[in-house]
């Protein structure tokens, strides 16, 4: 199969990587001078400088010629949620595609499915096979070949087995599933609430917390996907419990990093800077709070995470808000 994967940040690079194993891949850097340094230096020094680029591995700048190799195979959207809408409009024809985008659109509040919906209408390229390809997983982790599980969503069960033939393999396994909606709202709201734990785990108050908030984390969750029309067992599954618990917990996460350095006194300006990466659950936070606000469904967590963002609440408020809820049945 042939593959063109649409970015070269760390996460596009990573599932790069995967599919090179057993197919044709090239991957597009928007940036000329970093596509050339990558292939020439078969390193991504920018983003993922720990993991070398095998020699099958093209890299190029130049978008037609990548999209035009993937025609008949497969191609992959590797941007963040903000340029979803525009890489989808670049595409040239109606193919079948895969986005790595977790997040509600900002100013939209959309999920990618939707972006991708209303792209299709405006081309004229209706009834488009897409999907989103989500789960638990550092683009590190997987760039080194160590065990993941992913699973790709659509609509189109013909796409979903299209992504489980081009990156199922000896360290990635790839589920597939129909519920594109699920596994959308799932890879969205876990890292608005990654951002909760972590500042959190910046207080330093225990495990108990930790666990409380993950686990009314995922009902908070659940009851907006369920809203959406999700089915609720995704959330028990790898986009929804299992994405949550990985970026809610592990030292990698972006998200549970902003969180941390908030609960240090640092301003969110300062804490993305001093990140260095786009992390999804800052812009994501009020698109969350704002469909659910509409739709009547109760999100106390990320209502105090948009209020943490925003300057309008400290991390001790917010903790504070929680705790003074009142107490009802499970």
């Amino acid at each position: 199969m042939r593959i063109a994967v649409l970015g070269a940040g760390a996460w596009g690079t990573a599932i790069a990587l995967a599919a090179t194993a057993r197919h044709e891949v090239v991957l597009w850097a928007r940036d000329a001078a970093q596509a050339a340094a990558m292939q020439r230096e078969r390193r991504n020094t920018r983003y993922l400088p720990e993991v070398a680029l095998p020699d099958a591995l093209r890299v190029s700048a130049d978008e037609a010629a990548a999209l035009a190799f993937a025609r008949d195979g497969l191609t992959i959207l590797a941007t963040p949620m903000a340029a979803l809408r525009e890489r989808l409009a670049a595409l040239p024809d109606a193919r079948p595609m895969l986005w790595l985008s977790k997040g509600f659109e900002a100013g939209t509040g959309a999920l990618g499915h939707e972006v991708a919906r209303e792209v299709a209408r405006q081309h004229g390229r209706e009834g488009m096979a897409c999907g989103v390809l989500s789960g638990p997983s550092f683009a590190l982790e997987v760039a080194r070949g160590q065990p993941t599980a992913l699973v790709a969503a659509s609509a189109d069960a013909a796409l979903a087995a299209a992504a489980v033939q081009a990156l199922h393999g000896e360290t990635l396994r790839v589920y597939s599933s129909a519920d594109i909606v699920g596994v959308e709202v799932g890879g969205a709201v876990k890292n608005v609430l990654a951002i909760a734990v972590g500042a959190l785990d910046g207080m330093s108050l225990g495990q108990n917390a930790r666990a409380a908030l993950v686990t009314r984390g995922l009902a908070e969750m659940t009851r907006l996907g369920v809203a959406l029309g999700a089915q609720p067992a995704t959330f028990m599954g790898l986009s929804g419990l299992g994405d949550l618990v990985l970026t809610a917990t592990g030292d990698l996460s972006r998200n549970r990093r902003v969180g941390m350095l908030l609960a240090q006194g640092r301003t969110l300006a300062e804490a993305l800077a001093a990140l260095g990466h786009v992390a999804e659950g800052v812009p994501s936070a009020p698109m969350v709070l704002a469909r659910a606000e509409r739709l009547g469904v109760e999100m106390p967590i990320t209502a105090c995470v948009v209020d943490l963002l925003a300057g309008r609440l400290t991390v001790q408020e917010a903790l504070a808000r929680l705790m003074a809820r009142d107490a009802r049945s499970e």
